[in-house]
């Protein structure tokens, strides 16, 4: 047997894995959003009916403001866990990356104890200022949700990447007389943009596909799972359904690809 048909031929369990569980399903996701009364036209939907269209801007809206405060709470957390060590930091890592064992429901339950009408907030702000703070349930209530989920999947890129800056460069800063401040912004930040790119586009797209979270807090807001989910079980409107999900998959598929374009390939800087 020649080298290449032996390739061939353990390449072929991953060739029939890959058509039976990602190209077919796709392919007739695809068909079936064309076959709706309006065929190729109900694709457009998502940004030509107005429904959809603030469906559309509340998800995107809502997972770019998380990706963005992801980023920064992940990024000072991860340079002082990977600078420092003192006591407990195993305990504390462990604590902040649990999030990753949790599903979306049981994320979003957490929130409602937090927030809900019953909640810890909601029992302390009435007993200060006698009106409960109930925001579960709302936009803030996701936001926060989405938070939890995605500061672990953010803060393990980050404290990988500052592992591996070139910690000769700030030293090399430091000596001709730069701040601390200074260090970090035209040193230490630019060499983690690789990072910030990918674990903001990896944040960017759960934050725009997540589902448990969404259904339980999602209430009073449409975010694009929670409108396909209601299109598809509850007005059996599978076209739209699927036309909606194909969107929603480009959108998540496009930023991905855009930052791994922008990031080289790359996670960080090093020496």
């Amino acid at each position: 047997m020649s080298h290449r048909s032996f390739v061939w031929i353990c390449l072929l369990p991953l060739a029939v894995v890959t058509a039976a569980f990602f190209l077919l399903p796709m392919a007739h996701l695809v068909l079936t959003g064309a076959e709706g009364p309006r065929g190729l036209e109900g694709y457009f939907a998502i940004v030509t009916e107005p429904r959809y269209r603030t469906t559309l801007i509340n998800t995107v809206a809502l997972a770019a403001a998380t990706t963005l405060a992801t980023l920064a709470i992940a990024t000072v957390a991860g340079m002082f866990l990977q600078r420092h060590r003192f006591p407990g930091r195993a305990v504390l890592i462990a604590m902040l990356t649990f999030p990753l064992a949790f599903p979306g429901v049981v994320i979003g339950f957490l929130i409602i104890l937090l927030a809900g009408r019953q909640g810890l907030i909601g029992d302390i702000s009435n007993r200060l200022i006698g009106e409960k703070l109930v925001f579960a349930y709302s936009i803030q209530g996701l936001f926060l949700g989405y938070l939890y989920f995605s500061i672990p999947r953010v803060i393990l890129t980050i404290m990988a990447a500052v592992q591996k800056l070139d910690t000769r460069l700030e030293e090399a800063a430091r000596s001709l007389g730069a701040s601390p401040f200074a260090v970090q912004r035209d040193v230490v930040l630019p060499a983690l943009v690789p990072a910030f790119i990918a674990s903001g586009a990896i944040a960017f797209a759960t934050a725009m596909g997540a589902f448990g979270t969404a259904f339980t807090l999602a209430t009073n807001i449409d975010v694009l799972p929670m409108l396909i989910y209601t299109e598809f079980t509850l007005a059996a409107n599978f076209s739209t359904a699927a036309a909606l999900s194909v969107g929603l998959g480009l959108i998540s598929w496009a930023m991905l690809a855009l930052a791994r374009s922008l990031s080289g390939g790359t996670v960080a800087a090093t020496g």
